[in-house]
């Protein structure tokens, strides 16, 4: 394939590669600005046995019932997540990700195990208390169109958490908070007295980012923040929350289905199937030497 315009040759480039090393990614507006500029590699963590745990989860198992049966979409999964991170979750539809994600955050319950966030049981804590935490502990969902009020406009989105966790003084405080958040995301101020429909999903996806991070937290889990966007937005977001991650010393768990993406965002890889983890380890050692069968035939369908 050899693309002739500016326009088709990002639009291929924007997506992440398998073995891209990129510390950010090009996208459309840097070859239709011009020559777009080699990026420098990435720098790879050095693991340090010493790092501080953020969260920790003891033999988590979530159960639904059918009229059928019940399904055991979490099945005993443990693991650590390390302070500045992003801990990638990878797998098929329907394994168990954004149910491990959302069990994590107590939006579903646990059927059993625990849920340690700074050496605290989030499942164990009374509403108040975890009230109190859940600013520290925020979600960027999957679908930038449901998960706006559509009858509040932008401001109204935005400030909300702001007064719920009284992070401000007052509206004057708030607006210019707001304002920031704004920037932060890349967002004009001429935004705050829209509503959501009046949005591209770009852009929603950037207000749902500027709301998880209204509230200040350390820890955000990404559900498939990027998959319901094409690639020449997905590349904008991706870089989006590596600069955020490092500006604010963030930790995430990435979760997807595009092995891809989960790898050039990743320092750490999970391999979930059929609500079990299967495989961890550094992401790019994963995909070099993948142990188990099932990781094995993941890489093995990426098209070439």
């Amino acid at each position: 394939m050899h693309p002739a315009t500016p326009y088709a040759k990002g639009l291929i480039a924007c997506k992440p590669k398998l073995n891209d090393q990129a510390s950010r990614l090009l996208t459309i507006a840097d070859f239709m600005a011009g020559t777009p500029e080699k990026v420098k590699n990435k720098s790879n963590p050095v693991h340090n046995p010493d790092r501080e745990i953020l969260l920790t989860i003891k033999d988590l198992s979530v159960s639904f019932s059918t009229k059928r049966r019940a399904i055991k979409a979490v099945n005993s999964v443990s693991f650590d997540v390390f302070k500045g991170e992003t801990l990638g979750l990878v797998g098929e539809s329907g394994c168990g990700k954004t149910t491990l994600g959302r069990t994590i955050l107590q939006l579903i319950n646990a059927e059993s195990g625990s849920v340690l966030y700074r050496g605290r049981a989030l499942n164990e804590m009374p509403p108040k208390a975890l009230r109190k935490i859940r600013r520290k502990i925020q979600i960027v969902f999957q679908d930038p169109y449901s998960s706006l009020n559509p009858s509040k406009t932008i401001s109204s989105i935005l400030t909300e958490p702001l007064l719920i966790h009284h992070l401000v003084s007052g509206r004057k405080e708030a607006n210019d908070k707001v304002l920031g958040l704004l920037d932060q995301v890349g967002l004009p101020e001429d935004a705050l007295n829209l509503y959501p429909h009046q949005f591209s999903g770009g852009q929603r996806q950037r207000i749902g980012i500027a709301r998880a991070l209204a509230c200040e937290p350390e820890f955000i889990v990404l559900d498939e923040s990027v998959s319901a966007l094409d690639v020449s937005v997905q590349a904008q977001i991706l870089n989006l929350l590596n600069d955020l991650k490092e500006e604010f010393n963030l930790t995430y768990i990435f979760i997807s289905h595009d092995l891809t993406v989960v790898k050039y965002m990743s320092d750490r890889l999970m391999v979930m199937s059929e609500g079990e983890i299967v495989e961890s380890g550094e992401a790019g050692e994963i995909f070099i030497n993948p142990a188990n069968e099932y990781t094995k035939k993941l890489i093995n369908s990426i098209p070439g």
